[in-house]
């Protein structure tokens, strides 16, 4: 590890150097491209000097006490900064090791989320209205944008199904481990005898693909334009603004009409369509290297049931790590750090005990 560390160093020195070239300073492209690695080097770099400071005081330390001849406070002072800096060395080899794992490419990126009631009928609708609220409120906080794609409303303020996108950087890395079936336990509204029922949720966060990285043929693509319309007959268009794409290598479906601009429809559909045979292609290649690359806290598998939001007792439980929390309302009210770092600490920790094993 520490060879492949000495090596990096050198590198990141040299990118550094670069980087004040003018010329390399005129070539966007590529000075986007060496800045993009020179920020991904530079915590790894840093906690390798950290570690190589520590080693060199715990050299000098050693030298002295192996040297003998020592008074007793001076034999002292040598002795404690000989433990501190072997600790030191433990604790930051460790943490190292962390930053030297495989780091998912799509980190970075920002998210298509797609929300749909399952089973519970208008209180799943209910719910996923909920989910949706909870997870722009985080993106709120985070400084991140958040806008509508395509959405599917109930007269009662639910959603059938809602996808949204979440522009940010470190989006995907924050919300990648959200899909699958999200299970909520509450008395309904219109539950006279106070009864509890349960409904699902299934939520996909899809990275969100541009069109560098995914070139679609257009000779792929089926356009339809139809008329739009809402809840219960509501705000229906006389024009054909709605807009239905089809994939047709996989018969893959978009619609969208939550604009009045037909134009507009189309790009929001091209976006989700971008993003749903991105995953495809990714889920393919995952597949090829399960065995390496599979997360044991579990990411993108939508039939696994993964949470459960129970109102009577105002608890969380996120059944892949048995994480279980009494704070349901805060949470739904997108203080989501606590959830999604113990998730990225499991999902840490399994990769390292991969790694070492």
């Amino acid at each position: 590890m520490f060879e492949k560390l000495a090596v990096m160093e050198q590198k990141y020195e040299e990118i550094s150097e670069k980087l004040s070239d003018p010329d390399i300073v005129n070539d966007n492209k590529l000075y986007t491209q060496l800045m993009r690695e020179f920020k991904t080097m530079t915590p790894i770099i840093e906690k390798y000097r950290e570690y190589k400071k520590a080693q060199s005081s715990f050299e000098e330390a050693k030298e002295l006490l192996d040297g003998g001849g020592l008074d007793k406070d001076f034999k002292e002072m040598a002795q404690a900064e000989f433990d501190e800096s072997r600790e030191a060395m433990e604790n930051i080899t460790q943490e190292l090791k962390v930053l030297l794992l495989p780091k998912d490419p799509n980190d970075d990126k920002s998210v298509i989320i797609e929300i749909r009631g399952g089973a519970g009928g208008e209180e799943a609708s209910l719910f996923a209205n909920s989910l949706y609220r909870m997870y722009t409120m985080y993106a709120e906080t985070m400084g991140w944008k958040q806008e509508v794609l395509s959405a599917n409303p109930t007269e009662l303020g639910g959603f059938k199904e809602i996808s949204f996108s979440i522009e940010g950087e470190g989006a995907y890395s924050r919300l990648k481990y959200e899909s699958g079936v999200h299970r909520v336990q509450r008395v309904p509204e219109t539950e006279s005898q106070g009864r509890i029922h349960t409904s699902t949720v299934t939520v996909a966060v899809l990275v969100e693909a541009d069109e560098v990285e995914l070139e679609i043929n257009p000779t792929d693509l089926k356009i339809d334009y139809f008329r739009a319309s809402g809840a219960g007959g509501q705000h229906i268009n006389k024009t054909e603004s709605a807009v239905r794409i089809t994939y047709l290598p996989t018969n893959t479906v978009v619609e969208c009409q939550d604009e009045r601009s037909q134009h507009k429809n189309k790009d929001k559909a091209m976006k989700i369509l971008r993003s749903r045979i991105y995953e495809a292609m990714q889920e393919e290649q995952d597949a090829k290297i399960a065995s390496e690359r599979k997360m044991q806290v579990g990411t993108g598998d939508r039939s696994e049931r993964i949470r459960t939001y129970n109102y009577p007792q105002g608890r969380l439980t996120d059944h892949r790590i048995g994480l279980t929390i009494y704070r349901l309302e805060d949470i739904l009210n997108g203080n989501l750090d606590e959830v999604f770092d113990a998730l990225a600490t499991a999902d840490q920790a399994a990769k390292l005990a991969n790694q070492e094993a």
